[in-house]
C-alpha cells in the first residue's frame, strides 16, 4: 500500500513540476497575442495613414504617432522576451495612451465589442482587455 502512495505522490509531484516549468513560458501566449494585435493594426494604419487620419478625424501627425506606437510597441513586446526587461516595458507602455484614447474617443458608452447602429466601431471590451494586458507587461516586464 505504501508503494502505491509513493507512486501517486511522485506522479503528482511530476505533474506539478511540469506545470511550473511550463508556466515559466506562459507569458509568451499573452506576449504573442498582444504583439500580434498591435503589429497588425499598426501596419494596417501605416499603410493607409491618410485614410486612418481622416476616418478618426486626427491630424496626420497624431495618426502617425498612433500607428508607430502600435507597430513599434508590438515589435518591442515581441522581442522584449528575448532581450531586456525594459524593452518589454517600453513596448507595452506605448499602448497605454493609444488604448486610453481609443476607449475615450471611440468606444466609450458601450461594453460589448459587437458593433451596433449607435456604435459602428463596437464597444470598449476588447480595448480594455488590451489595455489591461499592456499594463500587466509594464508592471511585470519579463518577470511576467
Amino acid at each position: 500500500m505504501s508503494h502505491a502512495i509513493a507512486v501517486t505522490r511522485n506522479a503528482g509531484q511530476a505533474e506539478e513540476d511540469f506545470g511550473q516549468r511550463l508556466g515559466t513560458y506562459a507569458h509568451w501566449a499573452l506576449r504573442a497575442a498582444l504583439a500580434g494585435v498591435f503589429i497588425y493594426h499598426g501596419a494596417q494604419k501605416l499603410s493607409g495613414l491618410d485614410q486612418f487620419a481622416h476616418m478618426m478625424n486626427l491630424s496626420y501627425l497624431v495618426a502617425l504617432l498612433v500607428a508607430l506606437a502600435e507597430f513599434v510597441g508590438g515589435i518591442l513586446v515581441a522581442i522584449g522576451g528575448l532581450t531586456r526587461d525594459w524593452v518589454t516595458r517600453l513596448g507595452a507602455s506605448l499602448f497605454i495612451p493609444v488604448m486610453t484614447g481609443a476607449i475615450a474617443l471611440v468606444h466609450w458608452g458601450q461594453w460589448s465589442f459587437v458593433p451596433t447602429e449607435s456604435y459602428p466601431m463596437g464597444g470598449s471590451e476588447f480595448q480594455v482587455t488590451l489595455l489591461l494586458i499592456s499594463l500587466y507587461f509594464v508592471l511585470k516586464g519579463n518577470r511576467a
